[in-house]
């Protein structure tokens, strides 16, 4: 609850906090001044600073973010029409992620257990680094020239049918599968030190039971914080995937919106991203909660 109060303060503070006057920002220098305070009047701007924040919190809880300053368009219309891209695109990025990070993490683990196979370390600690540190809009430029531009293996921009996600994704998710599989093995290698493990080893249980049924399940925790943690950066990471690939999500939006100076606009949507994390966290918290108890325990 204090997370999102904080997170309403902040997002209401946006349009106080820019120097100048928004409203002659957005519509700018020449905009007649009957326009301007007719446009105060309709974001409410013309009242006390109290009764706007008030005004703001009543309306973000029932759904009613305002109108755009520059299309005149109701900005719920806006979300409900761009949100599903933004979703969707970050959606499948963390599927992605998860499918190439968690299994590649645990085969690591399992191959370099017990101080084994030094150089396949060194390879996976040395390319996953790599790969982790390298900011998804770089990947992005990056594969539009190749993939799309000299080899014109997928579109070069647009939501156009199953390969235009290509790109996208992987320039959103291979970032985060390195960083994911890098957890992974740290927790794997911790794990398959345990004596439970050494047991079942001792038992000539099968390996497929030994990682499937013993390790795995036993990874989670971390796996799940930091699963988290990277959807919720994957998120924020629209913001510019979409903005490249000229996708019309809630990511290019915002930039259009602080290019536009449409202050109504850059709130909401930065209000819907922060909702998001914080509704990510609370969930992480209660699977958590769910999977090992004693870490809510711990914390107390």
């Amino acid at each position: 609850m204090v997370s999102l109060v904080l997170l309403l303060t902040l997002t209401f503070g946006m349009i106080h906090f820019v120097p100048g006057d928004p409203v002659r920002s957005a519509l700018g220098l020449t905009a007649p001044a009957q326009l301007v305070k007719q446009r105060r009047a309709q974001l409410g701007l013309d009242k006390p600073l109290w009764q706007q924040y008030a005004d703001y919190v009543d309306r973000a809880v029932h759904g009613d973010f305002g109108t755009s300053i520059t299309s005149g368009e109701p900005i719920t219309e806006i979300v409900r029409t761009r949100l599903p891209t933004t979703l969707r695109l970050a959606g499948l990025a963390f599927l992605a992620a998860v499918l190439i990070g968690v299994p590649l993490g645990v085969l690591s683990a399992a191959l370099t257990r017990d101080g084994r196979r030094r150089y396949g370390e060194l390879a996976f600690t040395t390319a996953t680094g790599a790969f982790a540190s390298i900011p998804g809009f770089l990947l992005a430029v990056a594969f539009i020239y190749l993939f799309a531009v000299k080899w014109r293996f997928f579109p070069v921009a647009g939501e156009s049918g199953p390969k235009s996600y290509v790109l996208p994704i992987a320039a959103l998710a291979i970032g985060p599968a390195a960083a994911l599989a890098r957890i992974v093995r740290v927790e794997g290698l911790k794990v398959l030190d345990e004596d439970y493990i050494r047991t079942a080893r001792g038992k000539r249980l099968p390996a497929r039971l030994i990682y499937l049924r013993h390790a795995l399940p036993n990874m989670l925790t971390a796996t799940l914080t930091i699963s988290g943690l990277l959807l919720g950066g994957l998120i924020a990471g629209t913001v510019l995937i979409e903005t490249i690939f000229a996708w019309t999500g809630l990511g290019s939006t915002l930039v259009n919106s602080v290019t536009a100076k449409d202050y109504p606009s850059v709130q909401a949507v930065a209000l819907i991203f922060g909702a998001f994390i914080l509704l990510i966290n609370f969930v992480v918290d209660m699977l958590l909660a769910v999977i090992n108890p004693q870490s809510t325990i711990s914390d107390q």
